[in-house]
Protein backbone atom coordinates (compact mmCIF):
# COMPACT_ATOMS: atom_id res chain seq x y z
CA UNK A 1 0.00 0.00 0.00
CA UNK A 2 1.51 3.39 -1.06
CA UNK A 3 2.21 6.66 1.81
CA UNK A 4 -1.09 8.11 -0.16
CA UNK A 5 -3.43 5.29 0.41
CA UNK A 6 -2.15 4.21 3.72
CA UNK A 7 -2.10 7.92 5.00
CA UNK A 8 -5.58 8.69 3.67
CA UNK A 9 -7.15 5.36 4.95
CA UNK A 10 -10.60 5.70 7.30
CA UNK A 11 -12.30 2.48 8.93
CA UNK A 12 -15.76 2.32 9.23
CA UNK A 13 -17.44 2.79 12.99
CA UNK A 14 -21.06 2.66 11.78
CA UNK A 15 -23.31 3.91 8.09
CA UNK A 16 -22.29 7.27 8.93
CA UNK A 17 -18.66 7.89 10.60
CA UNK A 18 -14.87 6.72 9.68
CA UNK A 19 -11.79 6.73 11.83
CA UNK A 20 -8.85 8.34 10.30
CA UNK A 21 -5.57 9.45 11.28
CA UNK A 22 -3.89 11.94 9.83
CA UNK A 23 -0.53 12.11 8.87
CA UNK A 24 1.80 15.01 9.60
CA UNK A 25 4.06 13.88 6.63
CA UNK A 26 1.76 15.84 4.59
CA UNK A 27 2.30 19.48 6.42
CA UNK A 28 3.02 22.40 5.15
CA UNK A 29 4.76 24.31 7.42
CA UNK A 30 2.70 23.08 10.87
CA UNK A 31 -0.69 22.21 9.09
CA UNK A 32 -1.75 19.53 7.06
CA UNK A 33 -2.10 20.25 3.30
CA UNK A 34 -5.83 20.82 2.43
CA UNK A 35 -5.77 18.81 -0.73
CA UNK A 36 -4.66 15.63 1.97
CA UNK A 37 -6.93 16.27 3.84
CA UNK A 38 -10.38 16.69 1.27
CA UNK A 39 -8.55 13.21 0.23
CA UNK A 40 -9.30 11.62 3.58
CA UNK A 41 -12.73 13.15 3.24
CA UNK A 42 -13.72 11.60 -0.17
CA UNK A 43 -12.11 8.78 0.93
CA UNK A 44 -15.19 8.04 3.23
CA UNK A 45 -17.41 9.20 0.42
CA UNK A 46 -15.66 6.84 -2.38
CA UNK A 47 -17.05 4.10 0.36
CA UNK A 48 -20.44 5.12 0.59
CA UNK A 49 -20.92 6.33 -3.34
CA UNK A 50 -23.01 3.92 -6.13
CA UNK A 51 -20.84 6.13 -8.37
CA UNK A 52 -17.17 5.67 -8.76
CA UNK A 53 -15.20 8.33 -8.97
CA UNK A 54 -15.39 12.14 -7.80
CA UNK A 55 -16.18 14.28 -10.34
CA UNK A 56 -16.19 17.77 -8.56
CA UNK A 57 -15.55 17.82 -5.20
CA UNK A 58 -15.85 21.91 -3.14
CA UNK A 59 -13.88 21.65 0.28
CA UNK A 60 -14.29 24.92 2.72
CA UNK A 61 -11.44 24.94 4.97
CA UNK A 62 -12.81 26.06 8.47
CA UNK A 63 -9.80 25.57 10.81
CA UNK A 64 -6.61 24.18 10.44
CA UNK A 65 -5.84 19.92 10.13
CA UNK A 66 -4.01 19.03 12.82
CA UNK A 67 -0.91 16.37 11.69
CA UNK A 68 -0.29 13.37 13.22
CA UNK A 69 -3.67 13.29 15.25
CA UNK A 70 -6.75 11.13 14.77
CA UNK A 71 -9.84 12.32 12.97
CA UNK A 72 -13.10 11.32 12.55
CA UNK A 73 -15.30 11.65 9.01
CA UNK A 74 -19.07 12.17 9.33
CA UNK A 75 -20.12 11.13 5.43
CA UNK A 76 -23.75 10.25 3.97
CA UNK A 77 -24.97 10.59 0.70
CA UNK A 78 -27.63 13.64 -0.22
CA UNK A 79 -29.10 12.10 -3.44
CA UNK A 80 -28.02 9.10 -5.72
CA UNK A 81 -29.64 9.34 -9.56
CA UNK A 82 -28.70 7.07 -12.50
CA UNK A 83 -25.24 8.79 -13.04
CA UNK A 84 -24.76 11.23 -10.76
CA UNK A 85 -24.42 10.36 -6.96
CA UNK A 86 -23.94 13.80 -4.54
CA UNK A 87 -22.33 13.34 -1.33
CA UNK A 88 -21.58 15.52 2.22
CA UNK A 89 -18.64 15.03 4.57
CA UNK A 90 -16.95 16.84 7.54
CA UNK A 91 -13.30 16.12 8.52
CA UNK A 92 -13.43 16.65 12.65
CA UNK A 93 -10.84 16.78 15.16
CA UNK A 94 -10.72 16.92 18.72
CA UNK A 95 -14.45 17.52 17.95
CA UNK A 96 -14.32 20.53 15.90
CA UNK A 97 -15.24 20.16 12.13
CA UNK A 98 -11.74 20.71 10.11
CA UNK A 99 -13.14 20.62 6.32
CA UNK A 100 -16.60 20.07 5.28
CA UNK A 101 -16.91 18.74 1.35
CA UNK A 102 -19.63 18.38 -0.96
CA UNK A 103 -18.82 16.21 -3.44
CA UNK A 104 -20.38 14.54 -6.53
CA UNK A 105 -20.13 11.09 -8.22
CA UNK A 106 -19.96 9.57 -11.62
CA UNK A 107 -18.09 6.86 -13.46
CA UNK A 108 -15.26 8.16 -15.59
CA UNK A 109 -14.94 4.77 -17.35
CA UNK A 110 -16.20 5.71 -20.50
CA UNK A 111 -13.97 6.52 -23.42
CA UNK A 112 -14.14 10.55 -24.80
CA UNK A 113 -15.79 10.95 -28.19
CA UNK A 114 -14.29 13.44 -30.65
CA UNK A 115 -16.31 16.47 -29.92
CA UNK A 116 -14.58 16.43 -26.15
CA UNK A 117 -11.48 16.28 -27.48
CA UNK A 118 -12.54 19.61 -30.04
CA UNK A 119 -13.10 21.41 -26.38
CA UNK A 120 -10.58 19.84 -24.34
CA UNK A 121 -7.40 22.28 -23.17
CA UNK A 122 -4.12 21.22 -24.71
CA UNK A 123 -0.91 20.72 -22.38
CA UNK A 124 1.73 23.11 -22.29
CA UNK A 125 5.03 22.67 -23.44
CA UNK A 126 7.62 22.37 -20.14
CA UNK A 127 10.80 20.71 -20.12
CA UNK A 128 10.72 17.28 -18.84
CA UNK A 129 10.90 16.41 -14.91
CA UNK A 130 14.44 15.29 -15.22
CA UNK A 131 15.10 18.63 -16.76
CA UNK A 132 12.97 20.84 -13.74
CA UNK A 133 13.80 22.19 -10.24
CA UNK A 134 12.85 20.02 -7.47
CA UNK A 135 10.39 22.36 -4.91
CA UNK A 136 12.04 24.20 -2.74
CA UNK A 137 11.18 24.84 0.87
CA UNK A 138 13.83 27.06 1.24
CA UNK A 139 12.58 29.34 -1.99
CA UNK A 140 8.89 29.23 -0.45
CA UNK A 141 9.78 30.68 2.91
CA UNK A 142 7.80 27.86 4.89
CA UNK A 143 8.73 24.57 6.05
CA UNK A 144 7.25 21.79 3.68
CA UNK A 145 7.20 18.04 5.05
CA UNK A 146 5.19 17.20 2.28
CA UNK A 147 8.30 17.03 0.00
CA UNK A 148 8.79 13.56 1.30
CA UNK A 149 5.94 12.55 0.02
CA UNK A 150 5.49 14.28 -2.90
CA UNK A 151 7.84 14.44 -5.73
CA UNK A 152 7.73 18.18 -7.28
CA UNK A 153 9.65 19.46 -10.14
CA UNK A 154 9.14 23.10 -11.43
CA UNK A 155 9.82 24.94 -14.81
CA UNK A 156 13.14 25.48 -14.87
CA UNK A 157 12.33 29.43 -15.66
CA UNK A 158 9.98 29.61 -12.78
CA UNK A 159 11.72 27.92 -9.76
CA UNK A 160 13.20 30.70 -7.99
CA UNK A 161 11.14 32.94 -5.96
CA UNK A 162 9.76 35.55 -8.11
CA UNK A 163 11.97 34.61 -10.95
CA UNK A 164 8.97 34.19 -13.60
CA UNK A 165 7.82 37.83 -13.25
CA UNK A 166 4.25 36.78 -13.36
CA UNK A 167 1.16 34.90 -10.88
CA UNK A 168 2.14 31.24 -12.43
CA UNK A 169 3.79 27.93 -11.68
CA UNK A 170 3.60 25.25 -14.20
CA UNK A 171 5.46 21.65 -13.56
CA UNK A 172 5.34 18.64 -12.80
CA UNK A 173 3.81 16.22 -9.95
CA UNK A 174 4.14 12.38 -8.83
CA UNK A 175 3.69 10.54 -5.35
CA UNK A 176 7.32 9.78 -3.95
CA UNK A 177 6.87 6.20 -3.41
CA UNK A 178 6.60 5.39 -6.64
CA UNK A 179 2.71 4.89 -6.47
CA UNK A 180 0.58 5.78 -9.57
CA UNK A 181 -1.76 8.53 -9.44
CA UNK A 182 -5.59 7.92 -8.96
CA UNK A 183 -8.72 10.00 -9.47
CA UNK A 184 -8.17 10.89 -5.35
CA UNK A 185 -4.83 12.25 -5.47
CA UNK A 186 -5.84 14.61 -8.07
CA UNK A 187 -7.22 16.21 -5.42
CA UNK A 188 -4.35 16.16 -3.92
CA UNK A 189 -1.79 17.29 -7.11
CA UNK A 190 -4.13 20.07 -7.27
CA UNK A 191 -2.85 22.09 -4.05
CA UNK A 192 0.59 21.07 -3.83
CA UNK A 193 3.26 23.20 -6.21
CA UNK A 194 3.70 26.21 -5.03
CA UNK A 195 1.50 29.29 -4.62
CA UNK A 196 1.13 31.03 -8.52
CA UNK A 197 1.96 34.11 -6.32
CA UNK A 198 5.50 32.65 -6.03
CA UNK A 199 6.25 33.16 -9.22
CA UNK A 200 5.63 37.02 -9.17
CA UNK A 201 6.03 38.13 -5.10
CA UNK A 202 8.92 36.26 -4.05
CA UNK A 203 8.44 33.82 -0.89
CA UNK A 204 5.20 34.23 0.55
CA UNK A 205 5.32 31.40 2.66
CA UNK A 206 2.15 29.71 3.70
CA UNK A 207 -0.50 30.51 2.01
CA UNK A 208 -3.77 28.45 3.43
CA UNK A 209 -6.92 27.64 1.73
CA UNK A 210 -10.31 29.23 2.70
CA UNK A 211 -11.83 27.03 -0.46
CA UNK A 212 -10.60 24.50 -2.85
CA UNK A 213 -12.99 23.20 -6.29
CA UNK A 214 -11.45 20.33 -7.94
CA UNK A 215 -13.55 19.01 -11.33
CA UNK A 216 -11.60 15.74 -12.30
CA UNK A 217 -11.94 15.19 -15.83
CA UNK A 218 -11.12 12.10 -16.52
CA UNK A 219 -8.89 9.16 -14.79
CA UNK A 220 -5.02 9.66 -14.80
CA UNK A 221 -2.66 7.61 -17.06
CA UNK A 222 0.56 6.19 -15.03
CA UNK A 223 3.09 8.31 -15.13
CA UNK A 224 4.21 11.78 -14.14
CA UNK A 225 1.14 14.48 -14.00
CA UNK A 226 1.81 17.74 -15.46
CA UNK A 227 0.41 20.95 -13.66
CA UNK A 228 -0.14 24.66 -14.40
CA UNK A 229 -1.82 27.32 -11.80
CA UNK A 230 -1.94 31.01 -12.31
CA UNK A 231 -3.72 34.07 -10.39
CA UNK A 232 -4.61 36.85 -11.93
CA UNK A 233 -7.26 38.34 -9.51
CA UNK A 234 -5.34 39.44 -5.53
CA UNK A 235 -7.69 41.91 -3.70
CA UNK A 236 -7.64 42.47 0.36
CA UNK A 237 -4.86 39.50 0.92
CA UNK A 238 -7.59 36.98 -0.84
CA UNK A 239 -6.04 35.33 -3.83
CA UNK A 240 -8.08 33.22 -6.68
CA UNK A 241 -6.01 30.64 -8.21
CA UNK A 242 -6.78 28.36 -11.33
CA UNK A 243 -5.25 25.53 -12.40
CA UNK A 244 -5.04 22.49 -14.76
CA UNK A 245 -3.88 18.88 -14.34
CA UNK A 246 -2.84 16.83 -17.53
CA UNK A 247 -1.58 13.36 -17.53
CA UNK A 248 1.56 11.47 -19.32
CA UNK A 249 -0.40 10.93 -22.13
CA UNK A 250 -1.39 14.39 -22.50
CA UNK A 251 -5.20 14.39 -21.54
CA UNK A 252 -6.49 17.35 -18.80
CA UNK A 253 -7.39 14.75 -15.93
CA UNK A 254 -8.70 17.74 -13.51
CA UNK A 255 -9.06 21.43 -13.33
CA UNK A 256 -9.13 23.31 -9.97
CA UNK A 257 -10.33 26.73 -8.90
CA UNK A 258 -9.07 28.12 -5.09
CA UNK A 259 -9.39 31.01 -3.10
CA UNK A 260 -6.69 31.66 -0.63
CA UNK A 261 -5.02 33.83 1.70
CA UNK A 262 -1.29 35.40 1.54
CA UNK A 263 -0.82 36.40 4.99
CA UNK A 264 1.35 39.28 6.32
CA UNK A 265 4.82 37.81 6.88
Amino acid sequence: MSWFQSETAVEPVDASRWTAHVSDRWNIGDNPNGGYLAAIAVGALCRISPHPDPISVTAHFLRPGGGGQPAEVLADVVRSGRTITTARASLVQGGTARVEVLAAFADLSASSSPIDEALSVPRPVVPAPESCVSRSDTEQGVALPILDRLDVRIDPGQARAGQAGAAEVTGWIRLADGAEADVRSLLLFADAFPPSLFGLLGAVGWVPSVELTVHVRSRPAPGWVLGRFSTSDLRDGRMVEDGALWDSSGELVARSRQLGLLLPR
